[in-house]
């Protein structure tokens, strides 16, 4: 029976998210294989690896959303404050695990203010909408670039400012956990920075997990980076001594650009 998780206790003893075992499945399609790991609360863990090695796909197992693919399936324990979240409820889990995809997937039939609050009413959580628009905004810098039009379409919007309304909409539910998934791969450099710098500012309050292909953003903006190669996990730690000093070959080949 699904349940709601309990409100969360300290320990800071404990990492926020705590995976074990993790196996993930498209079918037959081995894609992520007895992955285990911690990731500390208030903090940027990077996923690195190339493409097709498993990192979305881990992601996604973090706040369900790998089973709402036909097919799919997963198997081991994701723990969120020690409480596994395959055993409660999924609309419940991401409000607290919040998602933020590769390309910007604003409502475009919606307005700007409609678009931070979708999930809230989604959700039918009765808040202050007004102040939420106001404190997500402002906490995605994008406030002062929208506040005179805030009921203009959110297509109006350029890339990078999207991308920002996106995280300001996951942001706006109060989650615990931000997911990313490549969130800056699409955008130019210049709504790339901002993007970084806006992580690192959340980090303060959340803990993130980001999945990118730009090996120097995860140096600018993780505190660890585990390396992911055909599914299975390479090599897990800081991110200063992963890129500098791995223990791995296989590590070592992949940040130097032997292969990837």
């Amino acid at each position: 029976m699904n349940v709601a998780l309990s409100t969360p206790v300290a320990d800071t003893a404990r990492p926020k998210l705590e995976v074990q075992k993790l196996d993930a499945w498209f079918g037959n399609v081995h894609a992520v294989k007895d992955i285990s790991l911690g990731v500390d609360a208030r903090s940027v863990l990077a996923i690195i690896g190339p493409s097709g090695c498993g990192k979305s796909t881990f992601v996604r197992c973090l706040n369900r959303m790998h089973e709402l693919t036909p097919g799919a399936r997963s198997e081991g324990r994701v723990l969120l404050d020690g409480e596994d979240v395959y055993a409660v409820d999924p609309v419940y889990l991401r409000r607290r695990v919040g998602m933020v995809f590769q390309r910007p997937n604003v409502f475009p039939t919606m307005s700007i203010r409609d678009n931070v609050v979708a999930g809230l009413r989604l959700n039918r959580v009765r808040a202050d909408y007004e102040a939420i628009v106001e404190r997500t905004l402002t906490q995605t810098a994008l406030w002062d670039e929208v506040k005179d039009r805030l009921d203009a379409s959110a297509i109006a919007l350029s890339g990078g400012q999207q991308q920002r309304l996106c995280i300001a909409r996951a942001l706006a539910v109060e989650p615990e956990v931000l997911l990313m998934d490549e969130p800056a791969s699409a955008l130019d450099p210049i709504a790339t920075a901002k993007i970084e710098e806006l992580i690192d500012e959340l980090k303060q309050q959340y803990t993130i997990v980001i999945v990118t292909h730009n090996m120097q953003q995860a140096i600018r903006i993780s505190d660890k980076t585990a390396f992911f190669y055909m599914g299975v996990l390479i090599e897990h730690g800081t991110t200063q001594q992963l890129f500098t000093r791995p223990e791995r070959r296989e590590t070592e080949d992949y940040v130097t650009g032997k292969f990837g």
